[in-house]
C-alpha cells in the first residue's frame, strides 16, 4: 500500500514572513499542531505549536516575529508514491512526527503524521486479528 492512499490532503500553510501570531491564529482556527511553510508550493519549512510555545514563551520572541525565525528549515518531505513501510522507517530513522508529501516537482500535496499511520496500522492490525479469531477461540 501506498502512502498516498492515506495521507491529509489538507494542509495548513504559511509563508516564511508571515508573523508567529498568525500562524498561530490558523493553528487555533484549523485546530492542527503544525502549519507547513512553503514558497512556491514548495515545503521549506515547518513549525509546531510546541514550536511557537518554546518562541513566545520561554525564549520571549515577539508575536509579530517572522515565522521563519522559528520554523525548522529544510524539512524533511516525502514522495507521495513511497510505500508505507518506507514512510514509517523514514520517519523512525529521522525522529519526526510529520512528514510533509510532495509531489514529482516538489510541491506540497499532504502531510502524513505519526497518527495517521497508527490508525491506518491499527485497522490492518485488527483485520488480522479478526482473520484467525476462530483458531483463537477456546473449545
Amino acid at each position: 500500500m501506498k502512502l498516498n492512499e492515506i495521507f491529509t490532503r489538507s494542509v495548513v500553510t504559511a509563508g516564511p514572513e508571515e508573523t508567529l501570531a498568525a500562524v498561530a491564529r490558523k493553528m487555533q482556527e484549523h485546530n492542527v499542531g503544525t502549519v507547513v511553510i512553503v514558497q512556491e508550493q514548495r515545503p521549506v519549512g515547518i513549525t509546531t505549536d510546541r514550536d511557537l510555545a518554546l518562541a513566545l514563551g520561554a525564549q520571549g520572541i515577539s508575536p509579530q516575529a517572522r515565522v521563519e525565525k522559528v520554523m525548522t528549515p529544510h524539512v524533511l518531505a516525502i514522495p507521495e508514491d513511497t510505500g508505507i513501510y518506507t514512510a514509517t522507517k523514514f520517519m523512525r530513522e529521522r525522529e519526526v512526527r510529520r512528514l510533509p508529501v510532495v509531489d514529482r516537482e516538489d510541491h506540497l500535496v499532504g502531510i502524513v503524521t505519526l497518527d495517521d499511520l497508527l490508525r491506518f496500522l491499527g485497522r490492518e492490525l485488527y483485520n488480522l486479528a479478526e482473520g484467525i479469531k476462530h483458531e483463537m477461540e477456546v473449545k
